[in-house]
C-alpha cells in the first residue's frame, strides 16, 4: 500500500499549547499509512526531543538562514550574493516590525517580506496542514503544492487582534479549517460566515497514560513547601492572552487576607520583564515565582494544591486538560471558551475576570477541603483521553 504524504507546518516547537498539541498528535499517527514531513522556521525548542523518530524534519532553506541573521550581517550577505530584492525585504521586515505595535498584526503584515526568502517546496503532498494561525497557514497556501490544504485555529479568533481582511484570502484557499472546540468553531464561523462549511472540530490530543507516567518522575517536593503553605500553579506563555498581571494582583489580595500561598508559573515569553517589575511592585518576590520553561511540567502540576488559570481568552487549553487528568482542584477565569472544559462547581471553579473574584475563588478553595476533594473525585471519573481525535483527522484526509 502506498503511504500518503503529509506535511505539517509550524514556526517552531519552542513552547506553547499549539506546539505541544502538534507533538501529541504526531505521536498518534499511523506511520504504516502516512509519511510525515515537518517544516519549521526554527529547529530549536523545548518539544523537539519529543517528536516521534518517524517524522522527517525538512531542512531550513539557505536563503531563509541568511534572512534571519542579525540585521547588518543579513543585509551584507544578501547584497554580496546579489539578492537585492531580498535585502530590501529584510530592511522592510525590520522597519515594519518596529512600527507595528500589535504582535498579531505584525506577524500578518510582515509575512510578505519573509516569504521572499522562502521558495516553494518541490515535493507534492497529499495534504498540507498549517498547524497554527498566521504564518503556518500562509506558508501552506503560498509555498506548498498539495491536493488538500488544511488550516488549524487554536484560539478564539476575535480575541487575538488579527486583521480578518488579511486572513480571508488564505482561508478561501484552504479545503478544511480545524478548530479545537465548539465555541472556537462558532466564533470563527460568525467572523467568516462564507467559510463555515469548511470548519471541523478536532480536540487537542492528550494522553492520560503518558501524562500520569511523566508526573511520577522527578523530585518528591519540587516546591520546598513551608508549613501551612498552599501551592498554586499556572502553566502558560508569559503573554497578554494569559492575564498573568491579574494573577499577580490576586496573589497580593490573597496574602493580604492572611493566607500563606506561593504561586508558581511555568512558561516563558515576551512579558517576562513587565511581569517581573509587577511582582516587585507588589512585593511578591517570595510568593509569585516565574519558573521559566520545564520540559516536564507534570510533576509540578501533580504536587501543586490548586491549578489556576487567569486567561483573557483561550481556544481549548491543553494545560487545563492536563491539570484535570492529574485531578487538581482548578480555578479559571470566565473567558469565552472556559465552559467548554470546566463545569462550575463540578470539575472546577469559574470566576469573573477581576482580582477580587479570583482572590475570593482561591480563598474558597483553600478553606473548603470538601470542595477540593469533590472536584478531584469527579475528575477521576471523567473520560479525559482524546487519543481517538486522530480518527477525525484521518476522515478529513
Amino acid at each position: 500500500m502506498n503511504k500518503k504524504n503529509l506535511l505539517f507546518v509550524i514556526p517552531s516547537l519552542s513552547a506553547g499549547g499549539g506546539e505541544k498539541s502538534l507533538v501529541n498528535l504526531l505521536t498518534q499517527i499511523d506511520y504504516e499509512k502516512y509519511h510525515v514531513d515537518l517544516f519549521l522556521l526554527n529547529h530549536e525548542g523545548l518539544f523537539m526531543e519529543f517528536l516521534p523518530r518517524q517524522v522527517n524534519i525538512l531542512p531550513l532553506p539557505d536563503l531563509y538562514k541568511l534572512f534571519t541573521l542579525p540585521f547588518s550581517q543579513s543585509i551584507k550577505e544578501l547584497m554580496k550574493k546579489g539578492m537585492f530584492s531580498v535585502a530590501m525585504s529584510r530592511m522592510l521586515f525590520t522597519f515594519r516590525n518596529r512600527t507595528i505595535s500589535d504582535i498579531s498584526k505584525r506577524e500578518q503584515y510582515t509575512w510578505k517580506y519573509i516569504a521572499k526568502s522562502l521558495n516553494n517546496l518541490e515535493k507534492r503532498y497529499d495534504a498540507a496542514i498549517g498547524f497554527l494561525e498566521k504564518t503556518s497557514t500562509y506558508f501552506c497556501v503560498e509555498k506548498v503544492n498539495a491536493n488538500k490544504k488544511i488550516g488549524w485555529v487554536h484560539i478564539d479568533y476575535d480575541k487575538l487582534g488579527m486583521d480578518p481582511n488579511f486572513d480571508i484570502h488564505y482561508f478561501e484557499n484552504l479545503n478544511s479549517i480545524v478548530t479545537v472546540s465548539e465555541e472556537c468553531a462558532k466564533i470563527f464561523s460568525n467572523r467568516f460566515p462564507n467559510q463555515q462549511n469548511k470548519v471541523e472540530v478536532i480536540y487537542n490530543v492528550v494522553s492520560p497514560k503518558v501524562i500520569k507516567h511523566m508526573a511520577s518522575q522527578g523530585a518528591t517536593d519540587l516546591f520546598d513547601r513551608k508549613q501551612n503553605e498552599t501551592i498554586l500553579l499556572t502553566v502558560g506563555r508569559l503573554h497578554y492572552q494569559k492575564g498573568l498581571e491579574l494573577a499577580i494582583a490576586s496573589c497580593r489580595k490573597v496574602i493580604d487576607l492572611g493566607y500563606n500561598i506561593r504561586w508558581y508559573v511555568i512558561g516563558e515569553g515576551e512579558e517576562r520583564e513587565k511581569l517581573s517589575r509587577l511582582i516587585k511592585e507588589y512585593n511578591l518576590e517570595h510568593h509569585f515565582i516565574l519558573l521559566g520553561l520545564k520540559a516536564n511540567p507534570y510533576p509540578y502540576i501533580k504536587q501543586a494544591d490548586i491549578y489556576a488559570q487567569t486567561s483573557r481568552f483561550e481556544g481549548k487549553s491543553i494545560a487545563l486538560d492536563e491539570a484535570m487528568i492529574l485531578g487538581k482542584p482548578i480555578l479559571v477565569t470566565n473567558y469565552s471558551t472556559a465552559k467548554d472544559q470546566i463545569q462550575h462547581g463540578k470539575t472546577g471553579v469559574i470566576v469573573e475576570m477581576n482580582a477580587e473574584d479570583v482572590a475570593k475563588g482561591i480563598e474558597k478553595l483553600i478553606l473548603d477541603k470538601e470542595l477540593r476533594d469533590t472536584l478531584t473525585e469527579r475528575l477521576s471519573k471523567v473520560e479525559l483521553g482524546t487519543e481517538k481525535e486522530i480518527e477525525k483527522l484521518y476522515k478529513i484526509l
